[in-house]
């Protein structure tokens, strides 16, 4: 679905990316970690177009990803914020329904906010809320809701669980396991907690030191010596 090759960015002269290889399969759910300031924000932006690499590829379903196929990715993806970034000045079902409103009448576009905001355990009566008047965790779901209110091919998580407690990081990590399982979409997942990795990902990357040094299922992840010193329940700080 999307390929990473030879992908290289520096800043003032600091590489970040050096170099990173890296694949994601049609309906698999991958999850990126490393320590903070090892560029996977950076990796992300470099996919959505947000910051131009100095070097490498990106390709979408085969393709370069460039100025010809970016609006065909761009309308079949969805994204997580971290902290849900919701428009504070729009109501719940505005900010689901945000996509949605610039091809369809209100009314419909608000059927459908309730609808995913539904899937991920809002009642209809959140819709009229402004941003506000959640706490995080409602936050959270409502930003899980607009994420998915297109039917992306394609969902971005950024750090889904930050700033969670324990109970509600994992009912998010549920959330997003069952609606990867049931949509078919594929996954990216950028994430410091090794929870979220185990409740959520199939293929787990390690990005250090501006390359993928390791690569491989979940399943096998406990046995492998260059993630030894993130497992656990230790985030990578």
């Amino acid at each position: 679905m999307i390929q990473i090759a030879g992908l290289r960015k520096s800043f003032g002269g600091k590489p970040v990316l050096a170099g990173v290889d890296l694949g994601v399969e049609r309906g698999e759910s991958l999850c990126v970690i490393g320590q903070s300031g090892t560029g996977k924000s950076v990796l992300l932006k470099c996919i959505l177009g947000l910051t131009a690499p100095d070097a490498g590829r990106i390709l979408w379903r085969g393709r370069p990803l460039d100025a010809a196929s970016r609006p065909d990715f761009m309308s079949g993806f969805g994204m997580l914020f971290q902290g849900a970034a919701l428009f504070d000045s729009l109501t719940v079902w505005q900010n689901v329904a945000f996509r949605l409103r610039q091809r369809m009448p209100d009314p419909q576009a608000r059927a459908i906010a309730v609808e995913k905001l539904a899937r991920v355990g809002l009642g209809p009566d959140t819709a009229d809320l402004m941003p506000a008047e959640l706490s995080g965790g409602m936050a959270k779901r409502a930003g899980l809701a607009r994420a998915i209110a297109d039917d992306p091919q394609v969902i971005f998580f950024d750090e889904p669980t930050t700033g969670l407690d324990p109970i509600r990081a994992r009912r998010i990590n549920g959330l997003i396991r069952g609606i990867v399982t049931e949509t078919g979409a594929t996954a990216i997942t950028i994430t410091h907690d090794m929870d979220s990795v185990r409740a959520i990902g199939d293929r787990v990357a390690l990005l250090q030191d501006g390359q993928i040094a390791w690569d491989g299922p979940v399943s096998r992840m406990d046995h492998a010596q260059p993630l030894a010193g993130f497992l656990g329940n230790t985030p990578l700080l």
